[in-house]
This record gives C-alpha cells, structure tokens and sequence, in this order.
C-alpha cells in the first residue's frame, strides 16, 4: 500500500519507516556518529557528516513528512531553530504578517533578533483573515500564523489567509505545535510550511528538545535544507531517537489529551470561582465553527481566568497544585500549569500582552493523560 493511501493512526506508526537495512531492526538505530568511512573521496553510502544528515535524523525527517502530509521534513535542535530557518529565507526590508497571539519566544526572535537584520513585523489579531490584508504589500514576502494560538486559544482559519496570498510571492507557515498533525493539517489548508516545537505533544515525554518544519515543494526544502546544513542547528542522534518513539504513540496520546481536556474544560466553564475559561471547543468560542472544519479535536490546551484574582492569588493558585506541575513547556503525558505573564510570555512587554488578553491572572493547562477525576480534584482544591 502506498505510503499517502495509509490513514493516520498507521502513519505514526509506518510513515515513512522501513526496517534497517544492516540487520532489520525495527526501530531505527541510533547512529551515534560524526563522520563516516568513505571509500574514495565522495565515495559514501548517502552519509559524510551528521550535522548534513543522520541516519537517525533522516527517519525521523521521513516520519515528520508523512504525519503532515508533506514531502519534505527536516528536524532541528529546537522549535526556535527551526523558526531561525524559515526567517533566514528573508531579506532585509521584507515584511513578515504575524499572529499578535504568539508563543513569547517566537516573538522575541522576530522582535530582538530579526527585527536588528532589516525585517519588519507587524502583528496582527487574524481571527478575521480580513485583518491581514491591510497589511499586505509588495514587501510582505511570510505569514507567520499559530492556530489554536498560546496562550489565547484563539482560531485562525488557515484556509482563508491562504486563499488571501494566492497567486501572490508570499509564504504562508503555519506553528502546529498545539493542534498536532493529528488535529490539523496546514498543508492541507494551503499553507507551505508547517513548524513544530517537537519537544511538546510530537515527542510527549518531556524529554528532549527537538523542532521540525515540513514542506511539500522541492524547491523551498532544498533552501531550508542548505540554511539548516549551513547554520547546523540540527538535533542530535538520540533525540531524534525519542520524538520518534513519540510520534509512535501520539494518536493514542491526543486522543486522551482531547478527553481529559474537554471534560476539564467544562469543569472550569461551570466553576463559579472561575471568570473566563479559554478553550476552542465551546460553541461561543470565537470562530469555533473555523475550529471544527480544520481540526479534527479541540486539543488539551486551555487558558483560564479566576474570578477576582490579583496576580499574588494566582500565584497562590499554581503553588497549591499537586497532581499539576508548574512548569514551562507543553504536550507531555503528565499535566502541566504555567503563568504566561511571568513565564512563557515575559518577554513580551506588558502593555502588548494586556492587549490580547494575557492578564496577570490568567493561566494555562497542558492538561495530560492521567485519570480525569484526579486532575478535575486537583484542579479544585487550588483554586479553593
């Protein structure tokens, strides 16, 4: 059966993956090399040097593009350089349309990197696709979207700002870290690249630190591929190791993050101790109806607001959870909380957090796979 003719919960599996060919090993071994025997100057069996390629590295490339649908997948050391690459595609003056609800370090390499070598951002609540258009011009060479956005969980309909640059010389790349190719498939929705935090819900174990972009077309991928060969922000042989064996497992996994999250999602919603509960599977969540046609689920992300609370009793709250860990990160097993003012977001200045809702009382969940009622208890004894 041909590789694209195979369903996802196969994918995660098979995609991508064939026996090693020395001794028919099923998962592939770790290559833990730099360099390999070659026979005659250029003379090798597809591999020179691991920071150009890893046998290790390239099933885990191969995995990545079949889960997303891609042709291409490439794995880096870390989400954000995988982010460096796509913005090394650019050149000073050209302008860069982003989600104004982004991952704090996303918008610290755009804003303090990025920003210092000539190109421009502007950053834009794209709940609207409309929104962007504004903005569009002869300069904008990339659209930079998150969607379900972090830690707002606000929806952006992929669809729509692709259809908006269609026929124009603009990228469209898409960061699936929340959604997971087992949500949500941006290729599909028209954009050309996808990026990953691997180290969230693709490896699930918290254990590794891995990014990853996949694309369709040859031509971008050989351009990401000499920046990433160039650069050498690549990921080593024993992490690529362990996003594998996760994406093994990650159907499995999203399907219990999906569960736990909508019933803890509703737990929170009917708390009268809680204001707002952020969380796109709830009907009078803006452009809810966005989320169900290009994702499969809601995810086990969710933001939330305690009533009345000063930034000390949200503080107090995230003190007293026991099953729940205070943390950075996202997408492990177990169940984390953050404070983005003071965490994943700090780097974002105060008066833009404020502007998109990311209070000094808000509070996020990676809500994990344990048993539901043990969180949901958790969950109320903190808040009190």
């Amino acid at each position: 059966m041909a590789a694209k003719d195979l369903k996802f919960n196969t994918k995660t599996i098979h995609g991508g993956q064939q026996p090693d060919e020395a001794y028919g090993a099923v998962m592939p071994p770790i290559y833990q090399t730099s360099t390999y025997a070659q026979t005659t100057p250029g003379g090798h069996k597809g591999y020179e040097y691991s920071r150009s390629a890893n046998p290790t590295r390239t099933a885990l490339e191969n995995s990545l593009a079949s889960i997303e649908g891609g042709e291409f997948g490439l794995a880096f050391g870390s989400g954000l350089a995988a982010i460096d690459a796509v913005m090394k595609l650019l050149q000073p003056g050209d302008e860069v349309i982003s989600t104004n609800d982004l991952y704090g370090g996303s918008y610290r390499i755009f804003k303090k990197i990025f920003e210092n070598f000539g190109i421009v951002f502007h950053f834009v609540g794209m709940q609207s696709a409309d929104a962007i258009q504004d903005k569009i011009n002869s300069k904008t060479k990339l659209i930079w979207v998150e969607t379900p956005t972090n830690p707002m969980m606000n929806i952006i309909d992929v669809k729509a700002v692709a259809m908006l640059i269609k026929d124009k010389d603009i990228l469209l790349a898409v960061d699936n870290t929340f959604a997971t190719p087992y949500l949500q498939l941006p290729l599909e929705l028209g954009a050309d690249i996808v990026m990953h935090s691997a180290t969230k819900y693709l490896g699930g174990h918290s254990d590794t630190v891995v990014g990853a972009l996949v694309v369709k077309g040859k031509e971008l991928a050989d351009r990401l591929y000499f920046i990433q060969n160039a650069s050498g922000a690549v990921c080593g042989p024993m992490d690529s190791f362990l996003v594998l064996r996760g994406i093994k497992t990650l159907h499995v996994r999203m399907q219990r993050h999906c569960e736990n999250g909508r019933a803890i999602a509703k737990f929170l919603k009917s708390n009268p101790k809680v204001e707002e509960v952020y969380w796109p599977g709830f009907e009078d969540h803006p452009n809810h109806d966005v989320a169900k046609e290009q994702m499969k689920d809601f995810g086990g992300m969710i933001s939330f607001v305690p009533k009345g609370s000063s930034y000390n009793d949200t503080i107090k709250i995230v003190e007293r959870l026991q099953i729940f860990t205070l943390a950075e990160s996202l997408g492990g097993v177990e169940s984390l909380a953050g404070h983005p003012a003071s965490m994943t977001h700090a780097s974002i200045p105060k008066e833009e957090r404020l502007k998109i809702g990311i209070v000094d009382s808000l509070i996020r969940l990676s809500v994990g796979i344990e048993d539901v009622n043990d969180l949901i208890a958790d969950l109320e004894q903190a808040i009190g």
